[in-house]
């Protein structure tokens, strides 16, 4: 059985046009596992966003949007006082991993994406906590079944100091790797980790990377 490590940041616009790929590629190994070590692109950050980095951002946003031809609500960054602060929307999928352990790589995922979908497409503010547990708890019970999951655990769970710390240590955990750009993707061997996508990646270099590895 395949066994992949996907290291990468809600709020990153590349893991967001990754992700897609990555679905692809889960779709075509559905027996396939898949664990995810979040990257903390801007995490901690508690800057205010000045004009010109919200429109350094969008620009690279509009790039990633040629790309990739997902949705962008090029409108979510203008919110008053707004911090591009990774770390809650990477905590809020510690938080899924630690309340449903169970799940299989694509429900995973499929919360993941369904963070960056709020930030990117939707223009939500993954920032706060509120946000964030509606969305991924719209996510569980999409999977899972209406009324697995509610609002109030599932933010008793993200705010709890056990998953802060836990959040911690993934962004101390990549540092220690040395990956400072995401997202990265890495087949899981007894040998240890291969990597097979560094940034962005079509499923077909990916699968082609793949077989590569398996083929040496």
């Amino acid at each position: 059985m395949s066994k992949f490590l996907y290291i990468a940041d809600p709020m990153c616009s590349w893991c967001y046009a990754f992700s897609l790929e990555l679905q692809k590629l889960l779709d075509r190994i559905p027996h396939a596992e898949l664990d995810i070590v979040l990257g903390g692109l801007r995490a901690y950050n508690t800057e205010v966003m000045d004009d010109d980095t919200r429109q350094m951002i969008l620009s690279h946003w509009q790039r990633v949007q040629e790309v990739s031809g997902l949705p962008f609500d090029m409108n979510g960054l203008n919110k008053p006082g707004f911090i591009f602060d990774t770390e809650p929307a990477c905590r809020a999928v510690v938080a899924v991993k630690l309340l449903a352990d169970d799940l299989d790589a694509k429900q995973i995922l499929n919360v993941f994406r369904a963070v960056q979908h709020a930030f990117y497409a939707q223009g939500l503010d993954v920032t706060k906590d509120e946000v964030l547990a509606q969305v991924c708890v719209d996510a569980l019970n999409q999977g899972q079944g209406d009324g697995a999951f509610d609002v109030a655990s599932f933010l008793e769970t993200l705010q709890a100091p056990s998953t802060r710390e836990e959040t911690r240590l993934h962004f101390e955990q990549i540092q220690r790797w040395g990956i400072r750009g995401f997202p990265v993707l890495c087949l899981v061997k007894e040998s240890g980790l291969h990597m097979i996508a560094s940034g962005y990646a079509k499923l077909e270099q990916v699968e082609a990377n793949l077989l590569e590895l398996i083929g040496s």
